[in-house]
């Protein structure tokens, strides 16, 4: 298995609902690529995180600095006809929980 097939899967493999014989081939694939276990363990992370629904705090000044560039580049996209280059830049000028 490559890891384009794996990336492919992983959402099947993180909920539990793959088949028998592709979850031992991601689990072999992952037993030798470090690269593929740091997206899949960083992904558990991140669904851990959500889940336990707790409030994490950016770092200082973070917050003003994202902002600023999802707006400079929803701006941006305006201005180039309206092209979507990237989900970021759907972002709206103003978030109600700025």
């Amino acid at each position: 298995m490559k890891c384009d097939e794996v990336l492919g899967a992983i959402n099947e493999y993180l909920d539990g609902e793959t088949r028998s014989a592709l979850c031992e081939a991601l689990q072999e694939h992952l037993a030798d690529c470090h690269t593929c276990r740091l997206v899949i363990d960083n992904i558990r992370q991140t669904i851990t995180l959500y889940r336990s629904g707790e409030s994490v705090s950016l770092p200082s000044g973070l917050h003003d600095r994202l902002c600023a560039i999802m707006r400079e580049r929803w701006a941006a996209k305006l201005h180039t006809g309206g092209k979507q280059q990237d989900r970021v830049d759907s972002y709206p000028a103003k978030h109600s929980g700025d």
